[in-house]
């Protein structure tokens, strides 16, 4: 007999270890699904189909709550089904074994109440969505003061501008992965930082373009009246010499 555990997490920032502590641990073998949301079925993360691909009959499986075999009704009894049926105990911490008939009912039942407390996640999200899109196509500002709806990222959490960060790696010739050891930022921030500055850039570009089309313009006039009035100069002396008679008005003045 082999006493197993599976723990679950919804997020990647979210730990295992209170649900370990909880359970006692010395376990034989532990299974776990980090940053996998109870929606998912059981058989489509690959810390519990590597725990079906384990137990044998005999075997024992522990887990925190209900909620951490999932969120789908139907999908948790099917699951626990399909471990009674090998003949594997589970174990609930609060309910202790699941068994055939009360058992399952009773499993069912919390299944149920989990599957509406996800629905009732998911209403409030798309709820929170709603109000910040209406708010942001208002004031251009999320109801909560967001300037998108979009996670804060690490940089824009300490101040740090995209634009500025975009110009850092251009101005130092830096790669991605350079800019984001730099500024202790993901590479994927990086990358859509300098995504988003790419049109600014380019019309900075453009700008900057028709600046030097305009000085070298400039110049070009500049030289052109130093010819034009050396040529007047030439064309003076001239005129003096064949007023004095020391010129034909024929003679072109030499340049």
């Amino acid at each position: 007999m082999t006493r197993i555990a599976y723990y679950r997490v919804s997020t990647g920032d979210q730990s295992i270890e209170a649900q370990r502590a909880t359970l006692g641990g010395q376990f034989d073998r532990e299974f776990e699904d980090i940053g996998i949301s109870g929606a998912t079925l059981a058989a489509d993360r690959p810390g519990f189909a590597q725990l079906t691909s384990y137990v044998r009959e005999g075997d024992t499986v522990h887990v925190y709550a209900v909620d951490r075999l999932g969120r789908d009704a139907l999908d948790v009894q099917s699951t626990v089904r399909k471990l009674l049926d090998m003949g594997v105990t589970l174990e609930v911490r609060g309910l202790g074994s699941i068994g055939r008939g009360v058992g399952e009912l009773v499993l069912a039942v919390l299944a149920q109440v989990a599957d509406m407390e996800r629905n009732k996640i998911k209403e409030r999200c798309d709820s929170g969505r709603e109000a910040a899109r209406a708010a942001l196509a208002a004031t251009g500002k999320t109801h909560r003061g967001k300037s998108g709806l979009g996670r804060r990222s690490r940089a824009e959490s300490l101040g740090m501008a995209p634009a500025e960060i975009a110009a850092w790696r251009r101005s130092n010739s830096a790669s991605i992965a350079q800019t984001a050891e730099h500024f202790g930022i993901g590479t994927a921030t990086v990358k859509r930082y300098c995504a988003e500055d790419a049109p600014r850039e380019a019309a900075a570009r453009k700008q900057q373009e028709r600046f030097e089309a305009d000085l070298r313009r400039i110049n070009q006039m500049d030289r052109d009246a130093e010819r034009i009035e050396a040529m007047m100069g030439i064309r003076r002396k001239h005129l003096d010499a064949i007023e004095h008679g020391d010129a034909s008005p024929w003679d072109e003045p030499s340049l």
